[in-house]
């Protein structure tokens, strides 16, 4: 992987975690540069699996932004569950 891949992949999960958080309703949400990026790269990782698992995806593929930002918010909706649960602390 380029440097320039590894920074293209930290700028498409900072956005669509920022997206994700303003979507996703719920106090607890994960702030910060750093865990907004995790959250956006989480989230593309979520929607490549099971992209891939229910063929849409190729095993060369990856999820696009848009489905990168879905389950971004599928990732923050859990997220808000296990700290509402008493799981995790927020």
């Amino acid at each position: 992987m380029s440097m320039s891949g590894l920074l293209w992949i930290i700028v498409v999960g900072f956005v669509a975690g920022l997206i994700a958080r303003w979507l996703a309703p719920g106090p607890n949400k994960p702030s910060g540069f750093i865990l907004t990026t995790i959250l956006g790269i989480a989230g593309a990782f979520l929607a490549t699996l099971i992209g891939q698992a229910i063929g849409h995806y190729g095993p060369d593929q990856g999820a696009g932004f848009i489905m990168a930002t879905i389950g971004a918010v599928v990732v923050l909706f859990i997220w808000n569950r296990l700290v509402a649960s008493g799981v995790i602390k927020g």
